[in-house]
């Protein structure tokens, strides 16, 4: 019996995008957008597009704060994606006053203004991993690139959680990985072939 594979639905998002890519690799993804919904699901997908704050507004008025928090806790199988990446910190520069999940201590933070760079960082850039022998990276390219959209990015406490680097200005934490649970600033939806094989290690 394969695992079914749960999609966090918080009504916005990038959630066709996902499941097309899970349905493309042999997969069906099941959307959760509700506790209950939780309850038959062996591997977890956050994916985000849009606001921190409405995206946790959405997740504590369904009351999925305390089961994802629990399924983290617990090591279960999880796949962070972009805003999906950034909720599970404290707290965001884009929504002051807005709690994350805190999951992981440190804040979401804003690329500087005044540099030149494009906000948002939009496009392909390289990401580095921190340790390439992580199943996750498992048959990526060499160098890798992915897909990235955001004007904020995750600044962790702990720096030894990062999974990979990106440089856009200056180097910043493009993904974590702690035993079962990886999230990233990227879109593997979005990233062709490199990224559908981290979709793929992610489901092995």
């Amino acid at each position: 019996m394969s695992d079914r594979i749960g999609v966090i639905d918080y009504g916005g998002g990038n959630l066709q995008n996902v499941l097309n890519t899970l349905k493309f690799i042999g997969s069906e993804g099941h959307l959760v957008s509700v506790p209950a919904d939780l309850e038959s699901i062996d591997r977890l997908i956050f994916p985000g597009v849009g606001s921190f704050g409405d995206c946790i507004e959405y997740i504590d008025k369904e009351g999925l704060r305390r089961p994802i928090l629990e399924w983290l806790k617990n090591d279960r199988p999880f796949f962070g994606i972009c805003l999906g990446y950034q909720v599970l910190f404290e707290s965001s520069e884009e929504s002051p006053g807005t709690e994350g999940l805190g999951f992981f201590k440190g804040k979401v933070v804003r690329f500087p203004s005044g540099t030149g760079l494009k906000v948002p960082h939009m496009g392909w850039n390289q990401v580095t991993p921190v340790n390439a022998s992580d199943p996750i990276w498992a048959g990526a390219p060499d160098p890798l690139y992915l897909y990235f959209v955001h004007s904020f990015y995750p600044s962790p406490e702990d720096k030894s959680i990062a999974s990979s680097l990106t440089s856009y200005g200056e180097d910043f934490t493009s993904s974590v990985s702690v035993g079962n649970i990886f999230a990233g600033q990227f879109h593997p939806e979005r990233s062709q072939e490199a990224g559908i094989q981290l979709m793929r290690n992610f489901l092995r």
